[in-house]
């Protein structure tokens, strides 16, 4: 079950960046004084979209501590790294983000260290 919970907070955190980023794309740049990036933070934190994405971060803190009731924090932690690669894969999707060498060798290399993390013994 506790894997069940790390997976849940994984999604959760996954889903609240990409809305994050898929509506702070849409509302524009942040204006340079500070009355405006005010502004901008304020429209942008009553946007329904967002407030879905922030409490998406919340539930996922809820699966998280669920988590950490049934494994070791440093069973349960090495997983949530599984984010970096769905990240890559949907920026890649959904923003056109670059794939490139780097990131790809990155992924992989957090990817096999969550592998080598999991090993028993």
């Amino acid at each position: 079950m506790g894997y069940l919970f790390i997976a849940l907070t994984v999604l959760f955190t996954v889903y609240g960046q990409l809305v994050l980023k898929w509506q702070v794309g849409l509302a524009g740049t942040v204006p340079d004084t500070v009355s405006g990036k005010i502004t901008f933070l304020l429209n942008t934190l009553t946007n329904p979209w967002v407030i879905s994405g922030l409490g998406s971060a919340f539930i996922a803190s809820l699966f998280w501590m669920l988590a950490l009731s049934k494994l070791p924090l440093s069973t349960a932690y090495p997983y949530t790294a599984t984010s970096f690669l769905l990240i890559l894969l949907f920026g890649a999707t959904f923003f056109s983000e670059p794939v490139t060498a780097g990131k790809i060798l990155g992924t992989a290399l957090i990817v096999g260290g969550i592998a080598v993390l999991s090993l028993k013994g």
